[in-house]
């Protein structure tokens, strides 16, 4: 692999994964993801305006815009639910099955809707996925018993990773529509008005419940502190990662740049076990690093079938 790549793509990774203890160790994900989503918003859409200016204000198809409003929406959709296992569960046990989701639920949709066959290497990939995935579901057992309740922490990690399968999907086909860089503005533009209509709209549930059981938390939204400046912070971080996974998949392939990419389950794995302390002991937390590994090996295998 081209020295560049790597580099770029390991860089990725290592902010995504930042990006998201930042959001885990948030008081509030959900406003966290907001506060970071705007942040963003801020940087690249004034920057890809003041470039499509400058090129001669190249035409975006109807498409294009379409589909950036679609992928904004599923983004945004992305947040509210990975806010909302952040909430309930360990960083160690929702990133991984929400990133180990995506590469299956692919799979599952070529197989069954698109008529693909996988080879060996790809059957072995999946039996990796299903193992990992699944001994990813473990440590519930140690919560239910310690007394601690995952809240269905797992389920909304699940359909975190749908969200990102779907969002995926669209992107792929709407970044060939138009420039990137003018993509990425339109995305990041709708995904933060989503978002925070959502903020709203939840804050005020949040209000009215309050009203009627005062003692009900509301697990998204209530309770730790929180930081507007990390929350900033951490939304330039994961524009900085996209970019540059942006600029890895101009010059290498899919299949040398996703395996990579996928690295960040296991480092999101190990930073919540050991440096979170969410691991029950040095077994659990081996174990929990143990199935992060099987999913991304599972994932490399798919990548290269």
């Amino acid at each position: 692999m081209d020295p560049l790549v790597f580099g770029l793509v390991a860089a990725a990774a290592v902010l995504h994964v930042t990006w998201n203890v930042l959001l885990k160790t948030a008081g509030d994900p959900l406003r966290a993801a907001a506060v970071g989503m705007a942040t963003a918003a801020a940087v690249i859409c004034p920057t890809a305006l003041v470039v499509w200016f400058a090129v001669g204000r190249p035409p975006v198809p109807v498409e294009a815009l379409v589909l950036s409003v679609v992928s904004g929406f599923i983004e945004a959709v992305y947040f509210a639910l990975l806010a909302a296992a952040y909430r309930r569960g360990d960083l160690s046990i929702v990133y991984p099955l929400a990133r180990g989701t995506a590469p299956l639920l692919a799979v599952a949709l070529g197989t069954l809707v698109l008529g693909e066959r996988l080879g060996q290497v790809g059957d072995l990939g999946v039996a990796l996925l299903l193992v990992g995935l699944l001994s990813l579901q473990r440590p519930w057992r140690y919560l239910r018993a310690s007394g601690r309740e995952s809240g269905g922490a797992a389920g909304f990690a699940i359909l975190t990773g749908v969200a990102i399968a779907s969002y995926s999907a669209v992107d792929r086909v709407g970044v060939r529509q138009t420039e990137p860089w003018v993509y990425a503005g339109l995305i990041w533009a709708s995904c933060t008005v989503f978002l925070w209509a959502y903020v709203w709209f939840y804050r005020g549930q949040v209000a009215r419940r309050r009203l009627v059981e005062p003692v009900t938390a509301a697990p998204d939204l209530i309770g730790g502190s929180f930081s507007n400046r990390r929350a900033g912070i951490g939304g330039l971080i994961t524009l900085g990662a996209y970019l540059m996974i942006l600029i890895a998949f101009t010059v290498a392939p899919l299949t040398a740049v996703a395996p990579l990419r996928e690295s960040a389950i296991v480092l999101a794995s190990g930073w919540g076990s050991f440096r979170l302390r969410e691991a029950a002991d040095r077994r659990d937390a081996i174990g929990r690093i143990t199935a992060a590994v099987l999913v991304v090996a599972g994932a490399i295998l798919l990548a290269l079938d």
